[in-house]
Order: C-alpha cells, then structure tokens, then sequence
C-alpha cells in the first residue's frame, strides 16, 4: 500500500518565483510568462518592489517585503524559492536564512560554477540590463569574482529604459538588437571571454541568438531555474528489475 503525506497546500509546482511589482509584457521565455517552464510554477508578486527600486536603488530596503511573500510560498508549498531579477543578489543571505528552503534570488550565482567549466585562458563575461547600477557587491553577494567583466544594455534602443521604466508596450525587435550590440560588445572588447551569464531575467528570449551570434555558450535565469528544479524534484527513471512473476507461465502461481 503506497502511503502520500501531506503537509502542502498545493502539490505538483516546487519553484516559486518572487516577481516585481510590473506591467511591461512578458514574452515567451520570460520568467514572468507561466509557459517559458516546462514543470508547474508559482508566483507572488512583492507590492512596491518595482524595477526601478531594485536595480536603480537599494533592494535591501524592501527585504521584509520579499521574505513575506516567500513565506506565503513556502506555505503554500514551494520548495524552493527564485525571484525575477539579478540585482537582487544583494538579499540572498536574508532570505535564505528567514525562509528555511533553498533560495536562488539571482542568475548571477551561476558565475563561479560556470568558470570552473572554462580553461585557464578564458572568463565569464556578464550581460545586465544596467551596467551603471550593478556594482561589485552584487558580484560578491552572488560569490562571483569582483573583476567579472560586465557590459550592459544602458544607452542602447530601448531595453533598459523600457523595462526598468515598465512601459506599457515594449517593441522586442529593438530589445533583441540591444541584447546583440551588448554580446558582440562583450566579445570584441575583451579578451578571453569563454562563456556568457545573462543578469537579467527578461534576456532569456534572445540567449539563442547571442550564443549564434558569439559561438559560446549563454546562462541565464532559465538555466539556472531548471537546474535549480531538477534538484527540488529529481526526475524518477523507472527501474527495470528482473521479476520472475512477469512471466505468464507462472504469474499468479
């Protein structure tokens, strides 16, 4: 007799994802659009968590507001806990300790993993949607080196201004060349670079078209939250034992 404990309120989603407080449309593949994950997911919203307060300002000043809302996941039967943008590395002690599951608040904590990958000669380069605002305490926070080469989509079209201002409408064919002029930046100006991370959690759609673009591979939210999953739900492979009962010449005997 199989034997289910309880102890949730909602079975069947393990990753709940802590979004900010936002209005500007989420394509396929962004971590706010339900379709990007192929496993189930849930969301909270963190009210007054905008993305200008947590990437033009300090997100430690609305920690209380992301450790509720992860509480309210946690109840209602995260496993694991993820949030929506980069910048909020700088709260990921915080609330790892006050939630008691494991917390993965940024892309950017795939930087050291990924440069144990690479050889000697070459680096983990960093795309972000603000290169003026991401400082080497976010770096340390995701305990990636403070030397990371970093090149951000500030001052291009419109990717920045549009989701950081959170318009209403966002033209994603400007974005998707903003994310390209920014690659071919990261490569051509610095040497060495063998591998990209995406900051921003709204970049996952274009990581196809810069790793054409660059030849390297491209990290982002998306590789990290799937990781991250298959940890929380490891994927069951069925056993095939021999069993002398599946034989119909004895079965039931």
């Amino acid at each position: 007799m199989s034997v289910e404990y309880g102890g949730k309120t909602v079975f069947g989603a393990s990753v709940g994802i802590l979004m900010l407080e936002t209005k500007f449309p989420r394509i396929y593949g962004d971590i706010g659009n339900a379709q990007t994950w192929p496993f189930p997911v849930h969301y909270r919203v963190v009210r007054g968590a905008t993305p200008n307060k947590v990437v033009r300002n300090d997100p430690r000043e609305l920690v209380n507001e992301f450790i509720e809302a992860g509480r309210d996941l946690v109840r209602m039967g995260c496993d694991g806990i993820t949030t929506n943008c980069g910048f909020l590395a700088l709260i990921q002690d915080q609330v790892k300790e006050a939630l008691g599951v494991p917390v993965a608040t940024s892309s950017l904590m795939q930087i050291p993993s990924v440069q144990q990958l690479l050889p000697n000669d070459k680096r983990v380069g960093v795309i972000t949607i603000s290169k003026e605002t991401l400082t080497k305490e976010h770096l340390k926070a995701a305990g990636a080196p403070e030397d990371t080469v970093i090149v951000g989509t500030d001052g291009l079209r419109n990717f920045t201004r549009e989701v950081l201002d959170d318009y209403d409408a966002i033209n994603f064919e400007d974005a998707r060349l903003d994310l390209l002029d920014a690659a071919a930046e990261l490569v051509t100006k610095n040497e060495g670079i063998g591998a990209i991370v995406l900051e921003c959690t709204n970049m996952v759609p274009y990581a196809n078209d810069i790793r054409k673009l660059t030849g390297l591979p491209v990290y982002s939210i998306y590789t990290f939250v799937n990781w991250f999953q298959s940890g929380l739900v490891p994927r069951k492979f069925p056993l095939e034992l021999d069993d002398p009962r599946l034989n119909l010449a004895t079965y039931g005997n």
